[in-house]
C-alpha cells in the first residue's frame, strides 16, 4: 500500500498519520465484531488485572495463561497483596507457564508501585517504563489498554500484522527494529481513544487472522489493501526465523527442577533434585542458572527452595 505518509501535525516525533487512516476503521470495525471476551479487557480487571495479564502474556499462549491468570487475581487482586508476599510464592503460582522471571518481574513491579505510588498502577508512561521488568512494550501496553493512551504497542502479532499490511514482507525482523518503530507512530490514529482501540485491534486481528502460519486472508477486514497480499505472498527471504526448541535443552531442565521446588512445602535436598534430569553437567548448569536468577535459594546443608527475600 502506498500511501503519503506527512500530515501538518507531527505524531509522536514522526511526521504524518494519513498512512493508517484507510486501515482504522475496518480493523477497528472487526475488532468490535470479533474480539474474544478476555477477563483482562473487561473493566473489571482494571490497571493491575491488565499488567498481570501482559507479563503473563509474553511468549505463552491466552489458553495457558487464563487459569493461572484468574488464580493469580483471586490470591492477589492489588499489587500491595502481591508485594507482601514471598517472591517465592509468585514463582510458585507461575506453575509451568514458563520463562519464570517473569513472575519474579512482576513480583518486583508490585513492590515498587506499592513503595513509590500507594499501591495504585501508574496512569504515567515514564512511571510505568521507571518500574522494575517494565520494558518498552509492557509500559506502552499497561497504559494503552489500561488508560486508553495514545502509545504504539509493539507485539509480534502486530508487527507482523504492520510487516504484510504496510511494508510488503511476509514477516517482521526478528528484533523490533528503528524503522518498526518510527512505522507504528505513522500509523497511530490522532484521536487517543481511537488509538487505544487501534493497537488492541490490531493485536487480536494478528493474533486470529494473520497468523504466523495458516493466515485466514479472507476474512482480513484488510485484505483488499495489504501490500503483502498484493505482491502475491512473496516468501521470506531475510534472516531465519528463530525456532522454539524445548527438548534436551537447558530450559527443560531449569523447569523440572523448578517443578519439584514448587511442589514442596520445604527445603528440597540435592539428591532429590538429582533425580529430575541424568545429566549431572547440565543439570548443574540449570541448577546454578536459577539460583543466578533468583529463582532458587541455595540453603546450609545442600538443600534449595523458592526464594523468600527479594532479589
Amino acid at each position: 500500500m502506498t500511501v503519503s505518509t506527512k500530515s501538518p501535525h507531527p505524531v509522536n516525533g514522526v511526521a504524518g498519520d494519513t498512512l493508517g487512516e484507510p486501515l482504522h476503521a475496518p480493523v477497528i470495525d472487526w475488532f468490535d465484531e470479533h474480539a474474544r471476551d478476555l477477563p483482562w479487557r473487561r473493566s473489571e480487571a482494571g490497571p493491575w488485572g491488565v499488567m498481570v495479564s501482559e507479563f503473563m502474556l509474553q511468549q505463552t499462549p491466552v489458553n495457558r495463561v487464563l487459569p493461572v491468570y484468574e488464580q493469580w487475581l483471586a490470591r492477589w487482586p492489588r499489587p500491595a497483596d502481591l508485594a507482601g508476599d514471598a517472591p517465592g510464592e509468585a514463582v510458585r503460582a507461575w506453575g509451568r507457564l514458563g520463562y519464570p522471571r517473569r513472575a519474579l518481574r512482576l513480583h518486583g513491579a508490585a513492590v515498587a508501585i506499592t513503595e513509590r505510588h500507594g499501591g495504585d498502577v501508574p496512569t504515567d508512561h515514564a512511571q510505568l517504563l521507571a518500574l522494575p521488568g517494565i520494558g518498552e512494550y509492557t509500559a506502552a501496553a499497561v497504559a494503552s489498554f489500561a488508560y486508553g493512551q495514545r502509545h504504539p504497542v509493539l507485539d509480534t502479532n502486530v508487527r507482523r500484522v504492520f510487516a504484510r499490511a504496510v511494508t510488503g514482507t511476509q514477516y517482521p525482523p526478528n528484533a523490533t527494529t528503528a524503522a518498526e518503530r518510527k512505522l507504528a507512530r505513522a500509523l497511530l490514529p490522532e484521536d487517543e481513544r481511537t488509538a487505544a482501540r487501534w493497537a488492541a485491534a490490531s493485536m487480536e486481528l494478528g493474533a486470529l487472522v494473520c497468523t504466523a502460519k495458516n493466515e485466514t486472508c479472507h476474512r482480513c477486514p484488510i485484505a483488499a489493501q495489504c501490500a503483502w497480499r498484493l505482491a502475491g505472498k512473496p516468501e521470506h527471504d531475510g534472516p531465519p526465523r528463530r525456532g522454539q526448541t524445548y527438548a534436551g535443552t537447558d530450559r527443560q531442565v531449569r523447569g523440572k527442577l523448578l517443578a519439584v521446588l514448587r511442589e514442596a512445602h520445604g527445603p528440597v535436598p540435592q539428591a532429590a533434585l538429582d533425580q529430575v534430569w541424568h545429566e549431572p553437567v547440565q543439570r548443574a548448569r540449570a541448577l546454578d542458572g536459577l539460583v543466578a536468577d533468583g529463582l532458587v535459594e541455595p540453603l546450609p546443608g545442600g538443600s534449595y527452595r523458592l526464594p523468600l527475600t527479594r532479589t
